[in-house]
This record gives structure tokens, C-alpha cells and sequence, in this order.
């Protein structure tokens, strides 16, 4: 068996040579057209599905063909735009209502690159296509995701101010919180109300969303109250954001109420997953159980991701018996599972301790996987690391390689984490530099623990070029301006006693 095969598996990467020799994987370079040039395509809404066009009722042939060929590419490198200038030099033209669809499809499974890569083949001919509002709120959301705020702001500005309306401004905004540049998104919320852009739900779930990953939950109080204050109706983002702040059972229940009593609100299956979420964390074990009940009592038609919610839940439960059930059920109401289907339950066994279980799940994935998602693999890699198991790890990287897959920056990390444990600066550098060239860096945060774990090792060796290195890393990317690696490398400098509670905190926050 695979498995076998790397638990056995005794040869280690000798040095940083043997990174640097493996091909990495970066991501083609989609640049911002002129605006005279800029052809932005499809009016889908780029948050929570606000005004989406009804595409169902199209045939649908076409266009799934154009998504299956761009998503299950053997190359991807070579970029959506093969798969589409193929399609047209076989004599069948594409549309926009095709283009506008497939690019849906992509947002939909978290494929951002593509998408914008179909919208830079829309660009190049400005002729057929033309731009519009809501399609800049997509590409503009696009940008944020794949090449980070700074080229999402460059867009922004490009756009002419009759352009510039809600949408676009809350695309922005959801760019800046994915980002957690707090100051910035207060600031262009601020705008948003002078401008008369904060009179509906999505700018203040937004928002929410923020300080909920900030942990100030204080502040989520904060804009139900201003949405109740200015008259603007909770939707059911809003409530379920509003939800998930609470500190206790009781409130929990008390807003729910208030949510039932709202007459233009029906309770879906992610109400329930996000209760069955705080129900766990509060030890409510039982009232967990029975609010996944219903989450599953709410899936309509063939929608994957209530399952995989389900699937992690139970996972967190400790659940196994549930846990199968509902894989089985999920088998048989789909014709196939994807990726996250497979890393859902990975993840799941990962923590409660079935590595034999996870392992058997990662092997039954291999032949019937859509793509290699790296993410999968990093699930066992990281496991292995923290039990001290680093060769393991390096054997189940190797075949990742030679199964085609391409290592994301979390890979590296991983393996980074490994070498710092075995005290192998040089290792672990190898490793670090190639997390921050690998594709997706520009949206990946390091974690603080690992750096600090790493830093730490360079001190105990006196090596200041190492840990230099690495500090110039951060810079580059930007990460150097969020306040919690600030924070870090203060705290080492300084030698603080408390430096191993503030990276513990860091590490909560990330």
C-alpha cells in the first residue's frame, strides 16, 4: 500500500538542493487591462449571490463542457486561456452568457485563478465583450483573492467614478476584511455610509465578519444595533454572523428567537451548522447533535457543502458512527465527491486520532480524485510532523510530486516545521523560501508559531543570517505590516518573558 510504502520510506531530503531542484509552481501573471481596453464580462454578484442572474434556466452543455475542460487541466499552468482559444479554433465561438457562466462555476469551487484568467481572455477582446458595474465588483473581488489588495486597490482606482457604485465599493471591502486590514475597511465603510452605500445587509455582514475573526464580538453587537437604528433589515447572513458571536447558550437562544420571530426569515441548514458550531464549543454535546439534525433535514437537491459541514462537525463531536453514516449518504445522493468531500473527512479522522482511517480515506481518494489538491496530503503531513514522524511526511511529499501534484506554501510550511523540530536551520530555510514563492503565497499567512519556533532556533545557534533572511522574506510579502508579526518579532527582541503566551494569542488569531 501507498501508506506502507512511505512509512517505510528511509532516504531524506538531503539538502536545500533537493527543494530547489523540484519545479514550482506559480501561478501565470493576469495583468489589469487599460481601461480603454478593460472588457469585464458577467453580472454575477460577488458576495452571498446578491442579484445573481437565474443561469439554471439555460442549457447547460456547453458551457459545463468549457468548465470540466479548464478545472480538470492535466497543465494548468498553460492557463484557462488554452482551454478557451482550443474551443474557438474548433469553430464554435463562445458567448458571454458561456464565458460569464463558467467563471460562476469557478468562484463557485474556489478556483479564483482560472476565473480570472477567463476574464483576461475577455480583456483581450474588448470587441465582443463590454464592461459593467457588477462586472467589475467580480473582477475587482477576483484581484483581492489571487494577487492581494494592492493590485485590488490599482483596479479601483482605474475605474471610472460612474462606475464606482455599491457593488464595487463593497467588493473592495470584502477584499480589505479577507485581508483583516481592519483600518482600511473601517475607513471605506465610513465613505460607504457618506455615500449612501450602507443602506442594506451586505456592507454590515461584512463587517461583522471582520471583528468576528478579530474576536471583538462587542463590535458585532455593535452593527446589529446601527442596522436596527437606521431601519436596515437583518437578512439571514445577518443573523447567522450575529449568531455565532455569542458567549453564552442563553444569548445564542435569545437571538434565534429573534430570528424565528422575524417573519421575512426562514432558518437554513448553515443556521443550524453555525448553532451546532457554538453548541460544541460550549460543550453542548447533545443540543449539537440534535441542531445537525436539522441541518440535514435542510439539504435540498444535490448541494455538497452541507455535507462537508456535517462531516466536520460529527468529526469534532467525535462522532465516527455519524460520521460514516452521512459519508455514506453523501455517496449515494451525488455521482461524485470532490476534494473538499475527501478533505472533510480526512480532517475529521485526523483529529480524532484515526491516522490509520485518514490514511485508508486518502488512498481510496487517489484514483477517483478531480485534481491533486495539496491540501489533502497536508492534512497526514502535518500530523506526521507533530508526532515526530518527519521522514513519513518527506515520503508522502515525494509522492506528491510524482503523482503531478503541485506543493502549496502550507506544504512547505509543514516541512519547515519538521526540519526546525530536527534543529535543521538550513532545511527549514529551504523550506520557508519556497512557501513564499509558491502559487497562492499572495493570499498565504505563516504561522506565527512556526516563525517563532524557527526564529527561537536561530538564536540558540547564532545564526543571525538565517533568521535576516526570513525577516526580509516577511517584508517582501507585506506580512511585516500586520500588527501580529510585529508583535512577534518585538517580543523576541526584546526577550519578553511573556513572548510564549503573545505567540499563543497570535497563533488563536490567525
Amino acid at each position: 500500500m501507498l501508506l506502507q510504502a512511505v512509512q517505510n520510506r528511509n532516504v531524506p531530503l538531503a539538502s536545500s538542493a533537493s527543494y530547489s531542484r523540484l519545479p514550482r509552481s506559480r501561478s501565470p501573471v493576469v495583468s489589469v487591462a487599460p481601461l480603454k481596453k478593460t472588457a469585464i464580462v458577467c453580472s454575477i454578484s460577488q458576495v452571498y449571490g446578491y442579484g445573481t442572474v437565474d443561469y439554471e434556466r439555460r442549457p447547460i452543455i456547453q458551457w459545463n463542457a468549457i468548465y470540466k475542460k479548464i478545472s480538470l487541466m492535466e497543465k494548468p499552468e498553460l492557463g484557462a486561456a488554452s482551454v478557451l482559444n482550443q474551443w474557438e479554433k474548433g469553430g464554435r465561438k463562445l458567448t458571454k452568457w458561456e464565458l460569464c457562466r463558467v467563471v460562476k462555476e469557478l468562484r463557485k469551487y474556489k478556483r479564483p485563478n482560472q476565473a480570472l484568467e477567463v476574464y483576461d481572455w475577455m480583456n483581450k477582446r474588448g470587441e465582443r465583450f463590454r464592461l459593467s458595474a457588477s462586472d467589475a465588483a467580480i473582477q475587482l473581488d477576483l484581484i483581492g483573492k489571487v494577487r492581494g489588495i494592492s493590485d485590488a486597490e490599482e483596479f479601483f482606482l482605474s475605474l471610472p467614478d460612474n462606475f464606482k457604485d455599491r457593488r464595487v465599493y463593497g467588493s473592495l471591502l470584502n477584499a480589505y476584511v479577507r485581508a483583516m486590514s481592519r483600518e482600511k475597511a473601517e475607513a471605506l465603510i465610513d465613505s460607504m455610509r457618506q455615500k449612501g452605500f450602507a443602506l442594506h445587509p451586505l456592507p454590515f455582514n461584512v463587517m461583522m465578519t471582520l471583528y468576528m475573526n478579530l474576536r471583538e464580538y462587542d463590535k458585532v453587537d455593535a452593527m446589529v444595533f446601527e442596522m436596527k437604528q437606521k431601519d436596515i433589515r437583518l437578512d439571514i447572513y445577518s443573523y447567522n454572523i450575529w449568531l455565532s458571536s455569542c458567549a453564552s447558550v442563553d444569548q445564542m437562544e435569545q437571538v434565534f428567537q429573534q430570528m424565528k420571530s422575524d417573519v421575512s426569515i426562514n432558518p437554513n441548514w448553515t443556521t443550524f451548522s453555525t448553532m451546532a458550531t457554538m453548541y460544541i464549543k460550549m460543550g453542548e454535546s447533545e443540543k449539537a447533535e440534535d441542531a445537525l439534525r436539522k441541518v440535514e433535514a435542510r439539504i435540498t437537491g444535490r448541494n455538497r457543502i452541507p455535507y462537508h459541514y456535517l462531516l466536520s462537525l460529527y468529526g469534532s463531536l467525535g462522532n465516527k458512527k455519524e460520521l460514516f453514516r452521512v459519508w455514506s449518504v453523501y455517496k449515494s445522493v451525488v455521482p461524485s465527491i470532490p476534494n473538499l468531500g475527501y478533505h472533510a473527512l480526512v480532517s475529521s479522522l485526523v483529529r480524532m486520532g484515526d491516522i490509520e482511517g485518514a490514511e485508508k480515506v486518502y488512498e481510496d481518494w487517489l484514483p477517483v480524485k478531480s485534481s491533486y489538491d495539496p491540501r489533502i496530503p497536508n492534512l497526514l503531513m502535518n500530523v506526521y510532523v507533530k508526532n515526530d514522524q518527519l521522514d513519513k511526511a518527506e515520503g508522502l511529499f515525494d509522492h506528491m510530486i510524482e503523482m503531478g501534484g503541485k506543493p502549496s506554501p502550507g506544504t512547505w510550511e509543514i516541512l519547515a516545521d519538521g526540519h526546525t523540530k530536527k534543529r535543521s536551520i538550513t532545511e527549514a530555510l529551504a523550506c520557508l523560501k519556497e512557501a513564499f514563492s509558491a502559487q497562492g503565497s499572495s493570499n498565504w499567512r505563516p504561522k506565527v508559531l512556526v516563525l517563532s519556533g524557527f526564529f527561537k532556533l536561530c538564536e540558540e545557534e547564532s545564526d543571525v543570517t538565517s533568521k535576516e533572511t526570513v525577516l526580509e522574506l516577511l517584508r517582501q510579502s507585506g506580512h511585516l505590516q500586520d500588527k501580529s508579526y510585529q508583535a512577534l518579532i518585538d517580543a523576541e527582541e526584546n526577550e519578553s518573558e511573556g513572548t510564549d503566551v503573545l505567540v499563543t494569542q497570535l497563533q488563536d488569531d490567525l
